[in-house]
């Protein structure tokens, strides 16, 4: 029988456990408990008002960003920046020759714009354009890092912007407040940009903030925006632009004034050269692309080239109205009178006679002025291109003395008065007393004098005795009239030195006066525009009121006058400007004290006007009128008469005319009947 297994006592007590207690911690010291409670209080404290004041600043932040995106218009009406229009310049063949004013052309879009071209400006300013939302804070703190390495503020130099922010800056983030002052960097006005470029990231598609930066963007010489600059620099839309041409209006981004072309080709192109290696390297084009584009780097058109035409558009720009000129509010085109070929012929006069017969180094100046025989100017050179000449116009802002060139209103005035070039006239030692002043007496140049000399002979070499018996047997009074008829303005010399040139002239009214013997003894006023017209408009809004020009000089004493201009330059002081076959005739002009010299002349088909001198009036070593301002006019005409056929001068050859008719003395009485009778015999009032 199996034994049964004895069961425990039902209340009888187990064996306790034996308990375990974990041993204490070691006490901290208080300082220690001190510490950390205070760094815990400012990390939660931290966290605390961190978490808080982030989400008080988001809010912030997009009630900003929202402001700015409720403010900002159409992306249409953000295109053109400028504050006034512009103007562009069209010379005799109605192509532009040159721009003034800010040039815009608001046609050009993101998605329209030479491939080449969006390439390289995301390129070269912001090549994760696409990619980022607006703004970049690693550009901005590279751009910070790199401006204080070199010693500059953190925000000047580099600036880190995105796209979007820089059209945020040419905006003015929607402000109406001066130029200079949307150009400021400051920490504020980055702050400022951020919410701004947000708001236009949400508010517009990137084409379309792409594309009010190509046509707000200044690139220098006046163009605001790719397309004036394309067609400023390359004479092409830009959407028609090449590789070359691409980078090099790219990389005028970063200093429009510094790197522009027609400043310094060659550095433009240096320039653009780093421009296709940034393509090359973020994938817009091969290396086989880049390799031929920097073999063959981008040239300014024709006209860009030239830079023909800045004195003649100044002039322009100050003669014609100024509403539609210098203050402008439309995009305006003028046409003109001007000739490029003829431009470049007097430049290419000057550089020739500089270079060949000046010293080097001489801070002489010269200027000249070609026109046609009705006061068409059709080239203009307000001086040469040295350090400190600065732009001011010498031809037609300098008023200096003509010397000698201003004989042939004597001599005009004679003849008018019934005299003729074979007239005996008296060269000899003359005193007139001048009240007020005391005696004065002319010398001729020469210091010789001749006795009893033709007329034509005596303007042949300058007789200045001759020129003030004259002026005073005429009248001084007839003598400012005549050239004041022919055009000039300013005040005349109330003395006998009046025919010696001691007056205050303008060049260009001078060569104008010149036109107007030329033109058969009427006025020729000088002009240089014909009409004004908005771009793009057919519709002319204002033409040049050119009345007809008055007679000074009756046919037959022009004629005379012309004759006896002819042989200064045949035989007589003005030799050195003879063009051998073609007839021409001029007269030269050298002023007391040697400062100032002169020489206009025209053949049939032109006149031209040269003055020589220094800007501080200075004394010219060895120059005469006759001397080189008389090579400088000779020079050019050479070239602006290339292919053009010989044409006689208009003149009256006295020596070829029959003797007149002797006519019996008559009386007060009859003279008057038989006024009309002898004007229509000899063309001149009976004596």
């Amino acid at each position: 029988m199996a034994k049964r297994r004895p069961t425990p006592a039902k209340n009888k007590r187990q064996p306790a456990k034996r308990r375990t207690s974990k041993p204490a911690k070691p006490s901290r010291p208080f300082i220690v408990r001190a510490i950390l409670w205070f760094f815990g209080t400012i990390f939660r404290a931290i966290w605390w008002t961190g978490t808080r004041g982030a989400l008080v600043g988001a809010l912030v932040l997009a009630g900003w960003v929202g402001y700015y995106y409720m403010s900002l218009p159409p992306m249409e009406t953000l295109l053109d920046g400028r504050k006034g229009g512009s103007v562009v310049l069209l010379d005799r063949d109605n192509k532009v020759f040159a721009w003034r004013g800010e040039q815009f052309d608001g046609t050009l879009r993101a998605g329209t714009v030479s491939p080449s071209l969006k390439n390289a400006v995301v390129a070269t300013e912001d090549k994760r354009f696409y990619k980022h939302f607006g703004v970049s804070p690693r550009g901005i703190a590279g751009a910070i890092r790199i401006n204080l390495s070199e010693g500059r503020g953190p925000f000047s130099g580099n600036g880190g912007s995105t796209i979007t922010q820089q059209v945020a800056k040419l905006l003015c983030l929607g402000q109406d407040l001066p130029e200079a002052e949307c150009r400021k960097q400051t920490l504020l006005r980055k702050i400022q940009e951020v919410p701004y470029a947000l708001a236009m990231e949400l508010k517009y598609e990137k084409d379309d903030i792409l594309s009010i930066y190509l046509n707000r963007a200044y690139l220098g010489a006046g163009a605001n925006g790719f397309e004036a600059a394309a067609q400023r620099y390359f004479g092409k839309s830009a959407r028609d632009l090449t590789i070359q041409e691409s980078a090099m209006l790219a990389g005028l981004l970063t200093a429009p004034s510094y790197y522009a072309p027609t400043r310094n080709l060659e550095r433009a192109q240096d320039r653009s050269k780093v421009v296709i290696g940034l393509m090359q390297e973020q994938g817009y084009i091969t290396r086989v692309e880049a390799d031929i584009a920097r073999a063959d780097p981008a040239t300014l058109s024709q006209a860009a080239q030239e830079r023909a035409g800045g004195y003649f558009a100044d002039w322009i720009m100050s003669d014609a109205p100024q509403f539609l000129t210098r203050e402008t509010t439309e995009d305006v085109a003028i046409r003109t009178t001007f000739d490029p070929a003829i431009q470049k012929a007097a430049e290419e006069a000057i550089t020739y006679v500089f270079e060949n017969f000046v010293d080097e180094g001489s801070d002489a100046q010269a200027a000249i002025v070609i026109m046609s025989p009705d006061g068409a100017v059709r080239a203009m050179v307000g001086g040469r291109k040295i350090d400190g000449a600065g732009q001011f116009n010498r031809a037609t802002q300098a008023l200096r003395q003509p010397g000698s060139s201003f004989k042939p209103f004597v001599y005009g005035a004679a003849l008018e008065s019934g005299m003729t070039p074979l007239d005996v006239v008296e060269d000899a030692p003359i005193t007139i007393d001048i009240p007020g002043s005391g005696p004065w007496s002319p010398k001729n140049y020469s210091g010789k004098y001749y006795g009893n000399i033709l007329m034509v002979d005596a303007m042949a070499n300058s007789l200045n005795t001759v020129a003030v018996r004259l002026a005073m047997q005429v009248g001084l009074e007839k003598v400012r009239a005549v050239a004041s008829d022919f055009g000039i303005t300013t005040e005349l010399a109330q003395g006998p030195a009046l025919a010696l040139g001691a007056s205050n002239v303008y060049l260009i009214e001078m060569t104008g006066a010149y036109a107007g013997i030329l033109n058969g003894g009427r006025q020729s006023k000088p002009y240089g525009w014909i009409d004004l017209r908005v771009r793009g408009d057919d519709q002319i809004l204002m033409s040049l009121d050119r009345p007809d020009g008055f007679r000074v000089l009756s046919e037959r004493a022009d004629g005379y006058l012309i004759y006896m201009m002819n042989k200064v330059v045949e035989k007589g002081s003005g030799k050195r400007a003879n063009l051998g076959e073609r007839p021409a005739a001029g007269k030269t002009g050298t002023t007391q004290g040697n400062r100032d010299a002169w020489f206009i002349g025209f053949t049939a088909d032109y006149v031209a006007g040269v003055w020589m001198g220094y800007d501080d009036n200075s004394k010219l070593v060895g120059v005469t009128g006759g001397g080189l301002p008389a090579e400088i006019w000779k020079q050019a005409m050479t070239r602006v008469h290339e292919g053009l056929p010989i044409r006689p001068l208009p003149l009256i050859d006295p020596t070829l005319e029959p003797p007149e008719p002797v006519v019996a003395p008559v009386s007060e009485t009859e003279r008057g009947g038989l006024q009309g009778l002898i004007d229509s015999l000899f063309g001149r009032p009976s004596q």
